[in-house]
């Protein structure tokens, strides 16, 4: 079976500048290799600090101008996506590789509403159909457990609990029926019952779509699960 994601030899530096503007790097990961074949869950575990979200970052091409990936490659298929220019990433994230973060609250915008920033992942990958889009919107909303799917279409995240923003965050990283979905420690900040049910969906996801997850955690209990 083809590989969905290949990771070889990445090594990613922190960029610091000294007193005499000079660069300096700070290695961070070093010489990482691992693979992800079509519908398999794999599990990244680390203490805090230990490169986990840098690894994450590095797949999706959002290192930032403080970072650097020093050595290696990515592959998403026979593609090497980290050889990919800005355009060409945007085309894949969301489409193809999608991310959920840790805190949702940072990751959802506070001033748009809940229905139309899902929408909006659609109409990035061609999706028109506001109406269409619309019914998409309210089904994943649904498959996420989250009761009243058409109210929650105008509410804005500040008034929906860390769990429910984190749920929607899973449905805007899936709405588009991505390949690879990456969990950056996406149930860290919640309480057990609600991590339990993240787990849960996140199962569904793998098994209904056939969506590869990579599961980023400090945590070795829910790595097992």
């Amino acid at each position: 079976m083809e590989k969905l994601l290949k990771v070889r030899n990445l090594s990613i530096d922190i960029i610091r500048t000294s007193k005499g503007n000079r660069e300096q790097y700070l290695s961070s990961v070093e010489n990482i290799s691992f693979d992800i074949f079509p519908g398999e869950v794999v599990g990244i575990v680390g203490e805090s600090g230990s490169g986990k979200s840098l690894t994450a970052l590095s797949i999706m091409g959002l290192l930032g101008d403080d970072k650097r990936q020093s050595s290696g490659s990515i592959f998403l298929e026979s593609r090497e996506i980290n050889k990919l220019d800005e355009n060409e990433l945007k085309e894949i994230r969301g489409k193809e590789i999608s991310i959920v973060f840790q805190e949702p609250f940072s990751s959802l915008n506070p001033l748009m509403k809940i229905g139309r920033q899902i929408e909006e992942s659609l109409e990035l990958h061609g999706e028109k159909d506001r109406q269409k889009n619309k019914e998409q919107v309210i089904d994943i909303l649904k498959k996420m457990q989250l009761k009243d799917a058409e109210k929650l279409l105008n509410s804005f995240p500040h008034q929906l609990s860390g769990g429910m923003c984190q749920r929607i965050m899973i449905a805007l990283a899936v709405i588009c029926r991505p390949k690879l979905l990456i969990a950056d420690e996406a149930t860290t900040a919640l309480d057990n019952d609600t991590q339990e049910l993240i787990i849960s969906l996140l199962r569904e996801i793998n098994k209904d779509y056939g969506t590869s997850i990579l599961f980023i955690s400090h945590d070795l209990s829910l790595i097992r699960k």
